[in-house]
């Protein structure tokens, strides 16, 4: 079998591939991306972006009802969008198989909050897979759906940063053919109204309850899922996913129990395990998931989360520290430069923060590329929740305090995925404040995957773009303005004046993202007109420091697009004449 080294996600759209799946559908969250990305290079697969994770997880479901193996693709808080379908779909079962992906980000890597999603497998009543490395990636997404079929149920596979983020040797395996599924009517199963409901639920838990006790001999192609590798048996250690090999790097001698299925816990080999060894312990990242339910099993242990913690990422040197053992030597990260978060050099939101920031207006934000403008030198977001989540607290803010000189900021990625809700809410209450909707043509964030206002699809095939201005009138707003945020003069009035309404009113801010649009490459310098005033420091551009007191500009970082020449009052920024800004 051939062999290549891949990453975490591009196993599990491997596995997805060779397990016969026809149907994906995802919304991009990192570090859960590239597993979708990888997939839509398979042309026998059908590979979408949704604009959110709900109607992705609603996708999947209905292909898998259609009887054919669906997948989607989220990241943690993306589970939580998804929560309502995801919820009522661990009761009517599945028809073809169906597994949800998503990954965790331990430590905060790219999100706003750490999130555990083990729970949902097991406050839904769902199977959760995790693996270990990127081999398992691939086997445990086809062992998800031989499980979703054999149980009739929605499958949850856990990853996180470290494990869909990493790279590992993977064996490649031919794709398996599998044969639709016939649908046939069953409203008592499909229809998940009070009276089907009741009884789906008691369904729902017998299957848990028989996953439970088949889940030591759980195996798929010869694969099994809970492993014991007994060595040493004076400590033993229960673990899995990327714990498992912090594990096995800070005790080799130790004897393991890992687990790939994670929920249900299988009790019974655990305490197996426990009566074989002198001392047990539990590694796992996060919140304490198997360690509530171990001592509500009556399994006692010598340590837990008391040695850990539950935030960020651990490492194998925390595990030694944690057990007193001689810790490896490595790079202090803290003797590495520093590289403060920053937008791109030409980017186009730096504009339209740099006049929020002069008129001192209060920000409602929210999640994107643009996030990073709460950060110095503009400081101009004051509030960041969620995806959506600045329409709504802007009308929120203007009820509280009865006025309307503040704005709500969102990409347009995050407008479609869930802003529009927020948008029709403002209009029908008859809102007073101002939205400004940052249309870069992409979704930036998360490495410019394509979006329904983009032109094309997952696949890169041409695509209807929907009109973003057409849609906010749709929405019954009356005031629609459409800008370029480098037109410095023109964003600052109109903002004024859209701010001023007494009633709604949304701006339209229109240029490409800087990395998807070629820049015009001509350096710019800095000359003698100069009067050290350091406006053009404000706009927070990677590519201007400070040099024995002056503002310079790297020309090797400069990609030319002018902004700071337009900051200048005084002229003194210019296009390079020849080659270098010296």
């Amino acid at each position: 079998m051939e062999k290549k080294i891949m990453l975490g996600n591009e196993a599990f759209a491997r596995g997805a591939y060779e397990a016969g799946v026809k149907v994906i559908s995802s919304y991009p969250g990192t570090p859960s991306t590239e597993v979708t990305e990888t997939a839509a290079g398979y042309g026998d697969i059908h590979v979408e972006w949704a604009p959110n994770e709900k109607v992705g997880v609603e996708v999947a479901i209905g292909a898998s009802v259609g009887g054919v193996r669906s997948l989607s693709c989220m990241k943690h808080v993306g589970l939580n969008v998804a929560a309502d379908p995801f919820f009522t779909a661990a009761y009517t079962g599945v028809n073809g198989g169906a597994v949800i992906l998503v990954a965790d980000d331990n430590g905060c890597h790219s999100s706003q909050n750490e999130q555990d999603s083990r729970y949902y497998g097991k406050s839904a009543g769902v199977p959760v897979l995790e693996p270990s490395n990127a081999q398992e990636c691939k086997d445990y997404i086809k062992a998800a759906y031989e499980i979703s079929e054999k149980y009739d149920t929605v499958v949850l596979l856990r990853s996180n940063t470290r494990i869909s983020h990493s790279r590992g040797i993977v064996e490649m395996g031919e794709r398996k053919e599998v044969e639709r599924i016939p649908y046939e009517k069953n409203i008592k199963k499909y229809v998940a109204m009070p009276a089907m409901a009741r009884v789906l639920h008691v369904a729902q838990e017998k299957r848990m309850a028989q996953i439970a006790a088949d889940s030591y001999d759980i195996e798929v192609d010869g694969i099994k899922l809970n492993t014991v590798e007994m060595n040493d048996p004076s400590i033993g250690i229960i673990t899995s996913g990327i714990c498992y090999q912090y594990v096995k790097e800070a005790f080799p001698e130790a004897s393991v129990l890992k687990m790939g299925l994670i929920n249900p816990l299988p009790v019974d080999l655990i305490k197996e395990f426990a009566s074989k060894v002198e001392k047990l312990y539990i590694i796992e990242e996060g919140d304490p998931f198997f360690e509530e339910q171990l001592k509500a099993a009556g399994v006692e242990f010598a340590g837990g989360k008391e040695m850990f913690t539950i935030q960020g990422e651990y490492s194998a040197n925390m595990i030694r520290k944690a057990f007193g053992k001689e810790v490896a030597e490595t790079v202090a990260i803290e003797d590495a430069p520093g590289r403060p978060p920053l937008l791109c050099a030409g980017c186009p939101h730096k504009a339209l923060f740099y006049v929020l920031n002069k008129l001192k207006k209060t920000v409602m934000g929210d999640i994107g590329c643009y996030t990073l403008a709460s950060l110095p030198p503009t400081s101009a977001m004051d509030t960041c929740l969620c995806m959506g989540g600045s329409i709504p607290m802007a009308h929120g803010f203007e009820k509280a305090t009865e006025t309307s000189d503040h704005v709500a900021v969102l990409g347009d990625s995050t407008f479609f995925h869930s802003g529009i809700t927020g948008l029709i809410n403002m209009s029908y209450n008859g809102a007073k404040g101002t939205v400004m909707i940052l249309d870069n043509r992409i979704t930036g964030m998360t490495g410019h995957q394509q979006n329904p206002a983009s032109g094309k699809n997952a696949k890169g095939e041409e695509a209807p773009a929907i009109d973003i201005a057409t849609l906010v009138k749709a929405c019954g707003v009356k005031n629609v303005v459409e800008v370029d945020p480098f037109e410095l003069k023109d964003v600052e009035r109109i903002i004024k004046e859209e701010t001023a309404r007494d009633e709604l009113s949304v701006i339209i801010t229109k240029r490409p993202c800087a990395l998807i649009v070629k820049q015009p490459g001509i350096p710019y310098n800095i000359t003698d007109k100069c009067k050290n005033c350091k406006q053009c420091m404000k706009i927070g551009c990677p590519c201007i420091e400070i040099r024995d007191g002056n503002p310079y500009i790297l020309p090797e970082r400069c990609v030319g697009c002018g902004l700071c020449s337009r900051v200048c009052p005084f002229d003194a920024i210019e296009i390079t004449k020849g080659k270098g800004a010296e």
